[in-house]
């Protein structure tokens, strides 16, 4: 019986290379469908450069990461030129934009121009990263770690500084902006035991 499985192992493992070659990844269209499906909210990550520029971006892709220490993350395209200041500057700021800033991420959205133009800001205590005026809520980060996700930059930032204020939150759905309606149940449990910390 396990020499007949010696035998068989080979072509096992050559059915299985092919099923591989077979599993082609979704197509892009679909794949941008179902994980915009993924209702979220909007940020803008902003840096002060060491030239005295600030810079930053619109990003939705940012979610906490660990309570102890405490720690968030950011996805970042490769491709992004805020991302090499990031870097060199060990630290940025996540700014959570509110309903009323629908204009804000989308001018932090484009490629081109100055994004800060007729932004109001402050700089941090910590970063020095701008944060921005009437966001929900910020958090001034020193970047941890990083690591690489296809054509993505994962930053891991631990939260020296933050803060939150009263104000309804921005949301993106499948390629559209949205505003929150408490409409649903509250959560039960605290947050301090959800399975996510």
């Amino acid at each position: 019986m396990a020499g007949g499985f010696a035998l068989l192992k080979p072509l096992l493992l050559l059915h299985a290379m092919h099923i591989r070659r077979l599993q082609m990844p979704i197509d892009k269209s679909l794949f941008l469908r179902v994980m915009g499906s993924f209702a979220s909210g909007v940020t803008v990550i902003t840096v002060m450069g060491e030239d005295g520029i600030p810079r930053g971006f619109t990003a939705s892709a940012v979610s906490s990461l660990s309570l102890e220490p405490r720690m968030l993350l950011v996805c970042v395209n490769e491709r992004s030129t805020t991302l090499q200041t990031i870097l060199q500057a060990g630290s940025f700021a996540v700014n959570i934009l509110s309903a009323a800033q629908q204009d804000i991420a989308q001018q932090f959205a484009t490629s081109s121009g100055d994004r800060f133009a007729g932004v109001r800001w402050r700089p941090g205590t910590v970063t020095g990263a701008p944060l921005i005026d009437g966001s929900l809520a910020y958090a001034e980060c020193t970047v941890s770690d990083t690591c690489k996700g296809g054509d993505h930059v994962i930053l891991m930032g631990e939260v020296m500084a933050g803060d939150a204020r009263e104000a309804e939150p921005l949301l993106y759905f499948r390629g559209r902006y949205g505003k929150y309606e408490a409409v649903v149940a509250p959560v039960v449990h605290p947050a301090d035991i959800w399975e996510i910390w």
